[in-house]
């Protein structure tokens, strides 16, 4: 009874549990991701993701979200641009001009620019010194995981650059949805509108692209079942799950999750796709653990 009645909608163990999940099935995308770039180029792939995202959602959520505030407007559209739509294009963009090792070391410093966020936008996160400790164990074990094997870890401007404005992308994000969580809107609705805008802005990047959408490679079984998985699970249900747990732990707390992204990506990898586990992996693995560990890591004040 007793655990019944704490488990309540408001519960931070809910809150983190919404974000670990979050992040476990986004850290396995990248091989559907990697299967369907065989058939549809990237811009494609996002549209339809979200295409998918904003029907399941419209479905589960129809009502029209009444604003609290009339800039609440904006903000929603602003957090539907950057967290669905421009972070994912900065983010493949920098790809472009630098290397994947980079980009992962430059986009696991997130936690760092949305603590930076939330102390100067929200007023509810002091700047801990636990952070910053946890910070530098956890960037030293992403940067063995990603160039322990002898990776390129050399500086590309243009590249760096893109990947860096990746996580302040991110960072307004998260803290936006924060705002708009406090005003109390339902999470569907609010999550249903900020895939709109995001759409949009997919939208504009095909067609700026020079692309269209192949209605029948789209309907072949192994590119169609793919794409239900990262429109209906990877987006709907995963940001609806993400801006619950944002809204109960807050930005700071959510985005440190993040973290674990990479050692997930390596757990399924070895348990499914049979790769190779080796010492490199174990020590970023155990470097960016204990990180988390240590970000969240509060002394007790004596009573």
């Amino acid at each position: 009874m007793y655990l019944r009645r704490s488990l309540t909608l408001t519960s931070p163990i809910l809150g983190h549990l919404a974000v670990v999940v979050t992040i476990t099935i986004w850290a396995t995308t990248y091989v559907f991701t990697k299967a369907l770039l065989a058939y549809l180029v990237p811009s494609q792939i996002l549209v339809v993701r979200s295409l998918l995202g904003l029907g399941v959602l419209t479905l589960l959520s129809p009502a029209k979200l009444t604003y609290v505030k009339p800039i609440d407007r904006l903000l929603v559209a602003l957090a539907g641009f950057c967290g669905i739509f421009l972070y994912y294009w900065l983010e493949n963009t920098a790809l472009i001009h630098t290397s994947a090792t980079n980009v992962g070391v430059i986009v696991a410093a997130a936690p760092f620019t949305t603590l930076l966020a939330s102390r100067i936008f929200l007023k509810e996160e002091k700047l801990r010194l636990s952070y910053f400790i946890g910070l530098a164990v956890s960037m030293s074990g992403i940067i063995i995981l990603t160039a322990g094997d002898g990776a390129d870890l050399s500086v590309h401007p243009v590249g760096d650059l893109l990947a860096f404005l990746a996580i302040c992308v991110w960072a307004c994000y998260t803290t936006v949805t924060r705002i708009l969580s406090r005003r109390g809107y339902p999470n569907l609705a609010l999550t249903r509108s900020m895939f709109f805008w995001g759409l949009v802005g997919h939208t504009i990047a095909l067609i700026a692209g020079g692309h269209g959408l192949p209605l029948r490679t789209i309907g072949r079984p192994d590119v169609l079942l793919p794409l239900l998985f990262l429109g209906l699970v990877a987006s709907a249900f995963c940001f609806a799950l993400w801006n619950f747990g944002l809204g109960v732990i807050g930005p700071v707390k959510s985005s440190f999750y993040l973290y674990l992204s990479p050692v997930i990506t390596i757990v399924f990898a070895t348990t499914f796709l049979k790769e190779r586990f080796g010492l490199f992996d174990g020590v970023g693995t155990a470097l960016t653990l204990l990180g988390l560990v240590v970000s969240q890591w509060r002394p007790k004040l004596p009573s």
